[in-house]
């Protein structure tokens, strides 16, 4: 009885510490390209952020249509590296063939992905790459360069020929995603970060709170603005909030990258001209079905694979191929549409 209750409490311990969170688990072991059943692994980066819980939906459901085991795990917070470790390793312990991840570092969860794939484990990225890109079998996402350019071609294109006096908000400095969307919008906008025109720039890393911050104090400095670009959608309100409170948001073209529900409601009520949407539901069914034809016959996907983006602007703009936000309403993610 002893022995029992030592191994009871020292399984306690673990789960306490294993810093992510499990929706299922499943026992035994499958081979994959034996016909077997897939037994696919989810690693978000967390568990409440809109996007993840969308991917994750996504992915579960994927699964049950085509009657693959399915187990979701995520790190505590954005960036919990350890957490999305932790969370491979017990994939791995629990027999998975395939694992899904939303990696919150680009290279501190290699080691852990290249022992996955020494055992034989499809590793796919969905959302974001790893770097190098190759560290996994393939990468189901959003080229996040190209919805930053098209955030950045609309942008130049509501400023009808007028030059741009731009404020950028960014996400987290050297990310991957953060990166990509940035030098992807000043490409659009037809600008480089030695540009004059580039009037400020704060990071905000993907709060809201902190994008409103980061622009009051940016128009401390300068009102004379135009332009502003946002990462994402969080960080497009907190800056609607501070230009807002200047009685500066007829006279500037914002723009901004998501896709969620309440991104396209902003778009619609006037927050910011126009969002890019990416779409996680495509990436987490096409990654599910990639890990099924892998269980039946051994076939792996290879390289990036594009899931898309699209514009979406209740004032559409010449050379801007766009979508409107009763459109946007029936294909947003996270959240009542």
């Amino acid at each position: 009885m002893r022995h029992r209750c030592l191994a009871i409490a020292a399984t306690a311990v673990l789960l306490l510490t294993s810093a992510c969170t499990v929706e299922r688990q499943w026992g035994g072991k499958t081979t994959a390209g034996e016909g077997g059943k897939a037994k696919v692994g989810l690693v978000t980066k967390t568990d409440t952020n809109p996007y993840f819980v969308e991917l994750r939906a996504a992915a579960k459901a994927a699964a049950a249509a085509q009657g693959a085991d399915f187990s979701a795990l995520a790190g505590q917070f954005d960036g919990d590296n350890d957490g999305q470790v932790r969370a491979i390793e017990n994939l791995l312990q629990q027999g998975a063939t395939t694992i899904l991840i939303t990696p919150s570092s680009s290279t501190g969860v290699l080691d852990a992905i290249g022992r996955a794939r020494a055992k034989g484990v499809l590793v796919i990225a969905l959302d974001t790459a790893t770097d190098p890109d190759t560290a996994v079998d393939a990468t189901f996402a959003t080229d996040n360069f190209e919805a930053g350019r098209q955030q950045g071609a609309y942008v130049k294109a509501g400023l009808q020929g007028a030059a741009p006096k731009l404020l950028m908000v960014d996400g987290t400095a050297g990310s991957t995603v953060d990166t990509a969307r940035h030098t992807g919008f000043l490409k659009g906008i037809g600008l480089t970060d030695a540009s004059p025109e580039i009037k400020g720039h704060t990071p905000a890393n993907g709060d809201q709170s902190l994008a409103q911050q980061g622009m009051e104090n940016l128009l401390q400095r300068t009102t004379d603005i135009n332009a502003v670009y946002s990462m994402n959608e969080p960080m497009g309100r907190g800056a609607y909030a501070a230009l807002q409170a200047r009685g500066l948001v007829s006279k500037v073209v914002m723009g901004s990258i998501d896709g969620g529900c309440e991104g396209v409601r902003n778009v619609k009520d006037g927050q910011y001209a126009a969002t890019v949407m990416q779409f996680p539901k495509k990436m987490a069914e096409q990654g599910v079905l990639a890990a099924v034809e892998y269980a039946k016959t051994g076939k792996k996907p290879s390289g990036f694979i594009n899931t898309g983006s699209a514009v979406i602007t209740d004032k559409p703009l010449p050379g801007i191929e766009s979508h409107d936000t009763a459109w946007g309403l029936e294909n947003c993610w996270g959240g009542q549409k």
